[in-house]
C-alpha cells in the first residue's frame, strides 16, 4: 500500500494519508492546509520471522507504545 507520512507546514501535525499518484492533493487532517512536506518514513517488512526493518537480519521492536519516543517516530525502540 502506497501510505506515506507527512507533516502540516501550517500546524505542525504528522499523520499518515494513502497517496496513490505524486499529483494526488494531501491536506492536513487537522488544519486543512495543503502545504505538508512528505516524511521519510522507515521501511519494514514480514519475511515470515520477525518484523524487520532495513535488513533481514535485524529485528525491530514492537510499537504498542502510546506516543513516539524523541528520538524516532517508529514508538518503542531499543535505543532511546
Amino acid at each position: 500500500m502506497p501510505i506515506h507520512e507527512f507533516c502540516c507546514n501550517k500546524c505542525s501535525t504528522e499523520f499518515e494519508e494513502l497517496v496513490f499518484r505524486e499529483s494526488d492533493p494531501v491536506n492536513c487532517p487537522d488544519c486543512g492546509s495543503d502545504r505538508v512536506a512528505k516524511l521519510m518514513s522507515a521501511c519494514k517488512f514480514k519475511t515470515g520471522g520477525p518484523i524487520v526493518s532495513g535488513s533481514p537480519t535485524a529485528s525491530a521492536p514492537s510499537s504498542g507504545g502510546s506516543s513516539p519516543c524523541s528520538g524516532c517516530s517508529g514508538g518503542n525502540c531499543s535505543t532511546c
